[in-house]
């Protein structure tokens, strides 16, 4: 293809994309004079290149939308939807054109006479602002001609008006009229100042930088043994060098997010009025740059959840009337760099995602059972969105409905070493989050061994890194329910160890444990590693189909002494570790309730231990335990002289143990969230609040005593400590005195069983 064709169609291309977004900004604002003298020189530009290269069908078209825009922006006639929906097939028949144009060669044989009709007939028989009345315009243009003789004949109208503008001319013959565009302040400078480079050459180019980056790690590792001086300088000199390089080259990939975010506006629009929606979109940080190939795999993700927001998140403007909101719903994007990532966010102001709704559909397609249900967070249920085939449409649409889609999404995120976050609250809307890497050629990455094998964990998942002795391992790290935990400032931290999870045997023996505290959707988990090797930039190389169908490995690489090491992927290695304790805890529960059937009928219970303030210690029967959560010590409200909070979607009665026993307050100013033990019963639940979750521990041996006070039942020994039994009937009554009053929920021995999940 000659090269001035070829930068002519990547010119318009970038035109056509800032048509779509002016249109749509100027249906906001029809009178904006900016946006009309924006987009008449985009047409004008366009109109006059393509008549320089003879696309003839390319500068009927422009040429009968810039009559129309010249008309728009002399105040001859006003913006109207109807004008609007015209101008936009204007666009799509210019980018058909130029897609024939690009293929082909040439023109083919695309029919611009719908789009020339249309605009035509768009400027019938609307008063002229000025006095003087355009020509009668025929209500239906039979051919291509026949438009563009009421167009001239209306152009001349438009001439006998006194206009501001010098580059509004009387119409002549196409084949004739050539136009020179003034410079547009702010783009012309850009232009001349850019180069296009094809993305292939910047590939090898990348290629041969990581080349270079593995080959500058080696030498560093060796010249920091030696101790030549001239030689220690060199080596420092080329990891400067080195490093600029891969700094300058990676620069050269980096877009900005805004090259895929012009296209939602037009989305948007078009989305809204399928859906009988008022749509306004709003964008934050558009400037934010991240490598072109991850702006590529992030474009279809990002469509489906603007779709989705649009199509599910917002409502009508009549349920958002309804519902005390504006009629026009607000949609918005926000992009930022954030610890080496780049984070992008989908929000809407809509109905949000009901976490009832959500499980209870999870539950009906087989996803999950309702009893682990019951045991999940709300960040846990709301996670089920991204299941395969989970959809809550109550019909199938073109837009939605199928199941297939948020599946999708997660999985073409995570394929690029990117992690989906989701948070919604009922009522007042949704926030997807997406954490982007901002290269996949070349990451920093943390160095660890197990069993004599040396990994790679990107640095983008590492929060921090925790080293403790043998004596404080001992007793810091517990075991819960057959899970081992650290508690890392006052927070239960999960702890996977990685020999397990490869089914090896650690080489550390002297007691030492060394923790790599990481972030996997949302959640932080400690893996446990033999040693900490390095820190170091690492090129990521792809691993065989093998290695990938294990599903621990996101890629390998080789470091600076020539080794080569695995890249862990993160997100599934907690899934996997997660999923393998979860299958093991429930073997052991299944063995020791077969252990108990055989040995007779031994009561046995677990129990949940707290603290409530002046050391003092409670049990409380694990089956009257729904789900523990933190809540925000700011949202507790009062109604009478009762304490109550904002709970999903429903108020919450608290009751705080240190008061109702007596115990010195826990309460702090700087105590920010509550530990709070939720119990629920069919459509009502409380909670109670404690000082600190302790453990789960099984009475079966404890020394019981029948020493008791008001609230608790008696006492018990457990970890050679005394331990208040709490009477949990007693505590429910305080937070809600009417908690049992309604058919079905007590039993001869007062205490309810019956517990489902709110």
């Amino acid at each position: 293809m000659d090269d001035i064709v070829e930068d002519f169609l990547v010119e318009s291309h970038e035109n056509l994309d800032q048509l779509d977004r002016d249109l749509v900004a100027l249906e906001q604002d029809p009178g904006s004079r900016e946006q009309l003298s924006s987009i008449f020189r985009t047409i004008h530009t366009i109109k006059g290149t393509s008549g320089f290269l003879a696309f003839g069908k390319l500068e009927e078209v422009t040429h009968v939308g810039e009559n129309m825009l010249s008309r728009l922006r002399d105040g001859v006639l006003e913006l109207t939807p109807h004008r609007t929906d015209a101008l936009l097939t204007m666009v799509d028949t210019v980018r058909a054109l130029l897609g024939s144009i690009e293929t082909t060669g040439s023109e083919g044989a695309v029919d611009v006479a719908p789009a020339v009709a249309a605009i035509v007939a768009s400027m019938e028989a609307v008063p002229v602002a000025v006095g003087v009345a355009p020509a009668p315009v025929e209500a239906t243009v039979g051919t291509t001609a026949e438009a563009t003789a009421v167009l001239a004949e209306a152009a001349e109208v438009v001439d006998a008006v006194p206009v501001r503008h010098t580059d509004v001319v009387a119409p002549v013959p196409p084949a004739v009229e050539e136009h020179h565009e003034e410079p547009v302040p702010g783009r012309r400078a850009v232009a001349d100042a850019t180069i296009r480079v094809d993305v292939d050459l910047l590939d090898a180019l990348m290629q041969l930088v990581g080349e270079l980056v593995l080959t500058r790690n080696q030498i560093v590792q060796y010249v920091s043994r030696q101790s030549d001086t001239d030689l220690v300088r060199a080596g420092q000199r080329l990891n400067l060098i080195a490093s600029e390089l891969q700094e300058g080259v990676m620069k050269t990939r980096m877009q900005p997010i805004d090259h895929i975010w012009s296209k939602l506006p037009r989305v948007v629009r078009d989305l809204g009025q399928q859906c009988g929606k008022s749509v306004t979109l709003a964008m934050e940080g558009a400037e934010t740059e991240l490598d072109k190939t991850l702006l590529e795999a992030v474009k279809d993700p990002l469509t489906h959840l603007v779709r989705n927001s649009v199509d599910h998140g917002i409502e009508t403007p009549e349920a958002r009337l309804a519902a005390g909101k504006r009629p026009d719903g607000v949609l918005s994007l926000r992009a930022r760099h954030e610890s080496g990532q780049v984070v992008v966010e989908v929000a809407d102001d809509g109905a949000g995602i009901d976490p009832v709704r959500v499980g209870a559909k999870a539950v009906e397609r087989g996803l999950v059972t309702a009893e682990a249900l019951a045991r999940m967070s709300q960040a846990d249920v709301l996670q089920l969105v991204f299941a395969p085939g989970f959809s809550t449409a109550a019909a199938v649409t073109n837009v939605s409905g199928r199941g297939v889609g948020m599946d999708v999404v997660k999985t073409n995120i995570e394929a690029i070493g990117g992690t989906i976050e989701i948070e919604s609250e009922a009522g007042r809307g949704t926030c997807t989050r997406l954490r982007i890497p901002l290269t996949l050629a070349i990451v920093p990455a943390l160095t660890v061994e197990c069993a004599g094998d040396r990994y790679a964990i990107p640095q983008v998942s590492l929060q921090e890194l925790v080293s403790l002795d043998a004596e404080k391992a001992a007793s810091a790290v517990e075991e819960i329910g057959g899970a081992r935990v650290y508690r890392l400032r006052g927070e239960l931290l999960p702890l996977v160890q990685l020999a397990d999870v490869f089914g090896l045997t650690s080489d550390r023996h002297d007691g030492h444990v060394v923790i790599a505290v990481l972030r996997s959707e949302g959640r932080r988990f400690g893996l446990v590693v033999d040693r900490v090797v390095n820190t170091e930039e690492i090129v990521v190389k792809a691993v065989g189909a093998q290695l990938k169908s294990i599903g621990l490995y996101s890629g390998a690489t080789v470091l600076g002494d020539g080794t080569v090491a695995l890249i862990l992927d993160v997100q599934a290695l907690a899934r996997r570790a997660l999923r393998a304790e979860s299958a093991e805890r429930a073997e052991q529960r299944a063995q020791a309730q077969a252990h108990d059937r055989a040995a007779g009928p031994v009561e046995r219970q677990r129990m949940l231990l707290a603290t409530i303030g002046g050391g003092r210690r409670v049990a409380i029967p694990l089956d009257t335990v729904t789900r523990l959560e933190q809540l925000p010590a700011a949202g507790v409200e009062r109604v009478g002289s009762r304490e109550v909070v904002q709970y999903r979607g429903a108020i919450l009665p608290i009751v705080r143990l240190d008061r109702l026993l007596g115990a010195s307050s826990c309460d702090s100013p700087s105590r920010d969230v509550l530990e709070v033990i939720v119990y629920a019963d069919h459509d009502r639940s409380v909670a109670i609040v404690v000082e600190q979750i302790l453990d789960i521990v099984d009475d079966a041996e404890a020394l019981h005593s029948d020493i008791d006070d008001h609230g608790l039942l008696g006492s018990a020994v457990f970890g050679d400590k005394v331990t208040e039994l709490l009477d949990v009937r007693a505590a429910i009554l305080a937070a809600d005195p009417s908690f049992y009053a309604f058919e079905g929920t007590e039993h001869a021995d007062g205490v309810p069983t019956g517990l489902l999940a709110v």
